[in-house]
């Protein structure tokens, strides 16, 4: 979006939350242009609202409801009644301060005159010209009625959008193929204005005739003629319309992440536990029901005697759930059986992976205390065996840091999407 709206952005991750005047204020110090700039930088601040990358800041006070009886008996139950009305009330105090939908990104007229006139009051302040004391006041007070107004803060749950519309769109790039990529990545742009929650279970719907406008605009898209697209959307899931006066499809969002997620335990399963366990795993998290010992034995080709010990390992480590059931015949026979709980098997992984993440982090902090000597030492003195030192500390840093951030693409898969 260009450097300047990035020098906006950047101001804004810095201090949290700044008005219209204070944002050109430091756009104007930051390009040494001065009032020139200022035109510059509220184009660059439209932009970033246009793109929803700046969203107007919740009211500080929010008015809540006192909580009615019933409520407040609830309350008295125990602990954990408490806490889930401790929950409810933080989630009724995020919903009463968010300012409408409508009002969240509107940029008013009536800011950017203020701004001007601030930077009228400040050149005639330059220019030597005498202000009454009353005016000056007035100034004063309208310039923070007009900050008090008009707070901006950068917008996570695009970025959070953005990134898990890319995510579902690599998914299926892999798992189904290219066109089907293109096809999704532009359903999702024509949506993405439209979704009213961060994570939405289908993509809002949209006309095949918008869809296909949207698909040759992109790179390997000119080609696709409606039929392919059909073919696509057919890939992706979607049904076809009964009638095709409004032939309009919807994706599968949470389906879709929710193979990415199976595709990330499964690896993990391949790596810790090896390829027989992996293939037990699968069919589990295709089946998606009870399945007793001897036909994952048999489906996956593993000794029922190798079987059950894979079995029992991942269920030890919180991979699989387990019910044991009597048959009561004429002989009292026992049958185990195995099944993955996607919600309870989500929250373990997640927690393996913070607890990854602090290990990781540890061990950056460990090997920069280590050698903390050598980075305090200018470069042109690091030779010989200092040399070969920092080269080692700046490789397994490297590393390090490298396995952190694909750790945290992967806690984004679990957490946040």
């Amino acid at each position: 979006m260009g450097k300047e709206c990035e020098e906006i952005f950047e101001g804004l991750l810095q201090h949290g939350r700044l008005s219209l005047t204070e944002i050109i204020e430091r756009y104007k110090e930051a390009s040494k242009q001065g009032d020139s700039s200022a035109d510059a930088a509220r184009d660059s601040f439209n932009s970033l609202v246009n793109a929803r990358f700046v969203e107007r800041c919740p009211a500080p006070d929010p008015l809540l409801e006192p909580p009615a009886a019933e409520e407040t008996a609830a309350k008295k139950r125990g602990a954990k009644s408490a806490k889930i009305q401790a929950q409810t009330m933080e989630q009724q105090a995020l919903a009463a301060a968010a300012p409408m939908e409508s009002m969240r990104f509107l940029v008013e007229d009536i800011w950017n005159d203020s701004v001007e006139r601030a930077d009228k009051r400040t050149t005639d302040v330059k220019c030597g010209m005498k202000r009454k004391q009353g005016d000056l006041e007035s100034n004063t007070k309208d310039s923070a009625t007009g900050e008090k107004e008009v707070l901006w803060r950068a917008n996570f749950e695009e970025f959070i959008r953005r990134l898990r519309h890319k995510a579902c769109v690599a998914n299926v790039k892999v798992r189904v193929n290219n066109d089907a990529a293109i096809v999704l990545a532009a359903t999702l742009e024509l949506s993405r204005q439209s979704e009213t929650k961060l994570r939405i279970d289908n993509s809002v719907p949209q006309s095949i005739n918008a869809i296909y406008d949207e698909v040759i605009k992109r790179e390997g898209g000119l080609g696709m003629d409606l039929e392919r697209i059909r073919a696509s959307l057919d890939d992706l899931g979607c049904e076809a319309p009964l009638m095709e006066i409004d032939e309009t499809y919807s994706v599968d969002l949470k389906n879709i992440i929710e193979q990415a997620r199976i595709e990330e335990v499964e690896s993990i399963v391949l790596k810790r536990y090896g390829r027989e366990a992996y293939r037990m795993f699968r069919l589990l998290s295709k089946a998606d029901r009870l399945v007793e010992t001897d036909k994952i034995s048999d489906t996956t080709f593993v000794e029922k005697k190798d079987a059950v010990k894979i079995l029992f390992k991942l269920w030890k480590d919180d991979y699989l759930e387990m019910k044991k059931v009597i048959a009561r015949a004429a002989k009292q026979s026992e049958f185990i059986l195995w099944k993955i709980n996607k919600q309870s098997l989500w929250e373990h992984i997640l927690d393996e992976m913070y607890h990854a993440a602090l290990n990781l982090r540890l061990r950056i902090t460990h090997e920069k205390e280590q050698e903390k000597e050598i980075l305090q030492m200018p470069k042109d003195k690091l030779v010989g065996e200092l040399g070969n030192k920092y080269m080692r500390l700046r490789k397994v840093c490297i590393v390090l840091e490298s396995s952190l951030m694909n750790l945290d693409d992967s806690l984004m898969l679990f957490h946040d999407f």
